[in-house]
């Protein structure tokens, strides 16, 4: 009788172990991220890929074809008359993309974290937008002197390395599998800037595919 009740006890004891530990994360964590919004912003950068793709060998003429070969770094095949309009309407994309996908990521955090009764903008969620952003908008004003500077080639790499940066530090406070993501993207980055002439294909697959098979893990094991 006496191993019984001790046995009740135990268990009892150890599921208010667990909800503490759950409580404990709920409030340490921002746990209401969507894998459905990382598969959709994958697919939209995989979308803006393909037309930017398209874009820009529909502006490099017959005869330079050869040239593409050696620079596939998204606009380091800028050249000649089409210079301006190219740089404008591959940065649109580019925008577009970002825009697209900023608000897919809210809307669908909004619907998570009113499911699991979690509020949106606390202070878990202020330190992972402050630790995320601050590599963000430095790899951005990097990426724009580059730019301005005519080094295009760096763009890709830059990209890929500085928001893998940005995902491993918001990663403290989140679930720990945007950790692996952000890994992933800065040594593709790293990849991309030995391997000159392959920017927009590994551009793709770190913004793209990567973005897929992170949204589709994070959904079967949490948003199910």
């Amino acid at each position: 009788m006496n191993n019984k009740v001790l046995y009740v006890e135990e268990k009892e004891i150890q599921n208010e172990l667990a909800s503490i530990r759950n409580l404990m994360e709920r409030s340490s964590k921002f746990i209401s991220l969507s894998g459905l919004s990382g598969i959709l912003a994958g697919i939209y950068a995989l979308a803006g890929a393909a037309l930017a793709y398209n874009i820009i060998y529909n502006h490099i003429p017959v005869a330079d074809s050869e040239s593409t070969n050696n620079d596939l770094s998204a606009t380091g095949l800028l050249s000649g008359h089409s210079f301006s309009m190219l740089e404008l309407k591959l940065m649109a994309i580019a925008f577009v993309v970002l825009v697209l996908s900023i608000i897919t990521g809210i809307v669908f955090s909004l619907r998570k974290a009113k499911r699991k009764g979690q509020p949106i903008w606390g202070k878990t969620s202020r330190s992972m937008l402050f630790y995320m952003a601050t590599p963000l908008f430095t790899g951005g004003l990097l990426i724009l002197i580059f730019i301005y500077r005519g080094h295009y080639s760096i763009i890709a790499p830059a990209s890929l390395i500085f928001y893998g940066l940005s995902l491993v530090g918001a990663s403290n406070f989140t679930f720990n599998e945007i950790k692996y993501l952000g890994l992933c993207d800065v040594l593709l980055g790293l990849v991309t800037a030995c391997v000159p002439g392959y920017g927009l294909l590994f551009w793709a697959i770190g913004f793209g595919v990567l973005h897929i098979v992170y949204g589709s893990v994070m959904y079967f094991k949490y948003d199910r």
